[in-house]
Order: C-alpha cells, then structure tokens, then sequence
C-alpha cells in the first residue's frame, strides 16, 4: 500500500483506556492514526510505546470542547494528510449526580464534551469523508444512554449520550448516501480510570466493537 493509499484515523481522548487501545488496533492492521489528547504532554507519553513498536501513531493536542483546539486538529489533518477515514468519537467526562439540585455548569461542559465535541468533530471533518466517497465514524456512547436503563446518579452523562445517540442517528440518515457510515456503541463497563478497577471488562473488550 502506498503512503497515498494508506487510511488515517483520528481518535479522540486517546491517551489512556478505550481511547488509547483503539489507537492501537487500528494501528496494527496498517493505519495512520492520529492520537488526540487533551493534555499534549500525556499524548506524547501515550504513544511513545507504540510508536517504538513501529506503528504509526501521531499524537496531537485535542481538546473537543475547544473550538480553536478542533480547528487546529482539522488543519493539521488536512495538511499532512489530505484525508480521514475514520472518526472515533471517545472523549467523555463522567460527572456524579442526581438532577435535581444538579451544577447546572457542570452539566454544560459535560454536553459541551460528550455531545458538542463529537458533533464539531464530525463538522470537521465528515466533508474530507464525502469528498472521497467514505468513512466510518464511531461515537462511543453508553448504557446510561438507553432510555429503558436510567441511572439518576449521573443524570448529566446520561443525558449527553442519549443525546449523542439520536445525533447519531440523524448524521447516519444524512451520511449513509454518500459512503460515510456513522455508528454508536456502548463498551460496557470497562476497567479504566472512569469505569474502575471493579469493572467486569477490559479494555481490549471495551475497544473490540471500535476497531
């Protein structure tokens, strides 16, 4: 396969857990795959390894909720790339509590995290998809999502992907004509930093439907 040829992926919240294995899966069956990081000192030490395993990994600063963040991330695709074949939407906060009596602020950055990122990424990028005729976006979402499995200790989480889950919908509907195949997935519950060392699912469990 040539450089031309080779398909890029971009991964956000990539440094740690779900994100990070799903770096690497794609990595190994042959992609370029763009590692992106809130923090960029994190994202460097991330994929340091994988990068002395030979894999192409390129970490870069990517706050979603950062208007200039994403733009830059675009640019710097564009530029070195000229396209992206694959979006994973996994960046997410998790914050704790009940609606009522909820931190309204709270509850607006984690929307502006785990629904508004999502949304100005695939913004970003969904037209270098259409252009070449294809594309695969995952939006990791979750259980707490369903509507049939509320889970009122963590109204605000819940509620921004339910969200996400019929934005999925809406952008499958609008994509799907054009080669662009836009999904949603629910990990499980997976030991990571958010889901804890209780949780009854590894990583590479949680990573196994992504990649």
């Amino acid at each position: 396969m040539s450089p031309a040829d080779k398909r890029v992926a971009l991964v956000s919240g990539a440094n740690r857990g779900i994100g990070l294995q799903v770096v690497k899966e794609l990595a190994e069956v042959g992609m370029t795959v763009v590692l992106g990081s809130r923090d960029a000192d994190r994202g460097e030490r991330a994929a340091g390894p994988l990068r002395a395993g030979g894999l192409d990994v390129r970490p870069h600063q990517l706050d979603v909720a950062d208007d200039a963040s994403v733009e830059r991330i675009a640019s710097f695709v564009v530029r070195e790339f000229g396209r992206l074949d694959v979006l994973v939407n996994n960046a997410a906060i998790y914050p704790v509590g009940p609606p009522l009596g909820a931190n309204i602020a709270t509850a607006r950055e984690t929307f502006d995290i785990n629904l508004f990122g999502p949304w100005q990424l695939t913004n970003a990028f969904a037209p270098l998809m259409v252009e070449r005729g294809y594309g695969r976006i995952v939006n990791v979402s979750s259980g707490s999502g369903q509507l049939g499995s509320l889970d009122r200790s963590h109204s605000a989480y819940g509620l921004s992907k339910a969200a996400l889950n019929l934005l999925t919908r809406l952008l499958a509907d609008e994509l799907g004509r054009s080669g662009v195949l836009v999904n949603t997935m629910s990990p499980g519950w997976v030991r990571t930093d958010m889901g804890g060392s209780y949780a009854p699912r590894s990583v590479e469990q949680g990573a196994d439907t992504i990649a």
